[in-house]
């Protein structure tokens, strides 16, 4: 299978740049500060995991700091 080049660009406008999924990265960049005051850290390939996919949902029952590789499994 020949590999393609991405179009970053083009995914920016088409994906990234649309106000529900600024609003997600916004909630997800919170959640990862709110963690690190509390002193667990997404340092050592550790990520905050939301529990129910929904990135706006703060609470503390629905974040867990889970390791990189699982967080991905699970996405």
């Amino acid at each position: 299978m020949p590999k393609r080049d991405r179009n970053y660009r083009k995914e920016y406008d088409t994906y990234h740049a649309k106000p529900e999924q600024i609003a997600r990265r916004a909630a997800r960049n919170k959640s990862v500060a709110d963690l690190g005051r509390k002193g667990k850290s997404s340092k050592d390939g550790k990520e905050v995991h939301h529990k129910d996919n929904n990135p706006k949902n703060r609470s503390k029952k629905n974040m867990a700091v889970i390791s990189r590789k699982r967080n991905r499994e699970l996405g």
